[in-house]
């Protein structure tokens, strides 16, 4: 029998990019579950599939404790993927104050919520990245270095994965921590981001348009690997060693914006387009390489999906569903 079925699932942020293809997997195997909505996307891959309708919706912000307690409640969670964040760098930049209250007050209210209620709920998975180590001379990051973030975003994630330590530790709330590289693939309408920002481009024939030098280096994590990694957590959060931890989710090797960039070019048969060099982003760490031995070791998780296929899948999704789109 699965380890899913019949249990209750809460999913925050499940309309973007990882919780629109962690709840299907949810739903296959027979888990019961919840989503907090706050905004109603017709565009957003959970509600487009048609997912979002085996789904109990809950309408509500993840700042409002009585919102997400009613969502624990009402619909007897057992277990929480805490996907809700506002999810983009550039987006922290520009507007700190709406970052650090989605990012920081939705996650202690969440995690407020589920020690009320800690009889019920069993475990608690936080979605949190690479940015909260924050800028380093030594790479890879490995999950002994401390947070250190430094900007708007990488600040969020920074105080997120301490206040989800104090949660675990002070009230021993089971919570683990998931921090991946750049994740991406079908399904992400963000299009300030590298990968669908160049795709579209690209599928529309034009040249895309790289905001840095092209010469800052991340590790880029498919999406099916980063649900994974996050059911992976879940399941195994009561054996040794995994509760309260935080855990590392990389590919295992970095690439460069540009190096992605041109290898969409390449995939997508148009190599003929060069990319368009800004270099005017503001606030972003330059380098980022995660170390991801620990859930090797511990979870048995490794990263199934090599940069050029998971671009190669990417690429196919969106050429579906611009076309669908025009």
């Amino acid at each position: 029998m699965s380890f899913w079925k019949d249990r209750s699932v809460l999913v925050t942020g499940a309309t973007g990019l990882v919780g629109s293809a962690i709840v299907p997997r949810l739903l296959e195997a027979g888990a019961r579950v919840c989503v907090l909505v706050r905004d109603w996307d017709p565009q957003s891959e959970l509600i487009r599939s048609g997912a979002i309708e085996a789904c109990r919706v809950v309408s509500g912000r993840l700042e409002s404790m009585g919102d997400v307690e009613r969502a624990l409640v009402e619909h007897d969670v057992e277990t929480v993927f805490h996907l809700g964040a506002q999810t983009v760098v550039g987006t922290g930049y520009r507007s700190p104050y709406a970052t650090f209250e989605s990012n920081i007050r939705g996650s202690y209210i969440l995690f407020e919520a589920c020690r009320r209620h800690a009889g019920m709920v069993r475990r608690v998975v936080v979605a949190s990245s690479d940015k909260a180590y924050g800028e380093s001379a030594v790479l890879p990051y490995t999950e002994e270095m401390p947070p250190r973030g430094r900007y708007p975003y990488d600040v969020s994630k920074s105080c997120t994965d301490l206040l989800a330590k104090c949660y675990a530790d002070t009230y021993e709330l089971p919570i683990v921590v998931a921090r991946c590289g750049n994740i991406y693939g079908g399904g992400d309408l963000n299009w300030s981001r590298l990968v669908p920002g160049t795709i579209r481009s690209v599928l529309a024939g034009q040249a895309p348009v790289i905001r840095s030098d092209g010469l800052y280096r991340r590790d880029y994590v498919y999406v099916a690997d980063a649900a994974e990694a996050y059911l992976a957590l879940a399941e195994k959060i009561e054996l040794p060693g995994i509760r309260a931890e935080a855990f590392n989710f990389g590919p295992g090797e970095s690439s460069t914006v540009l190096q992605v960039a041109e290898a969409v070019l390449r995939l997508a048969g148009r190599s003929d387009l060069k990319p368009v060099i800004e270099n005017s982003v503001r606030g972003e760490i330059r380098d980022q390489h995660l170390d991801s031995a620990k859930a090797d070791r511990l979870l048995g998780w490794r990263p199934k999906w090599p940069l050029e296929r998971g671009l190669e899948k990417t690429i196919a999704w969106y050429r579906e569903r611009l076309a669908g789109s025009s």
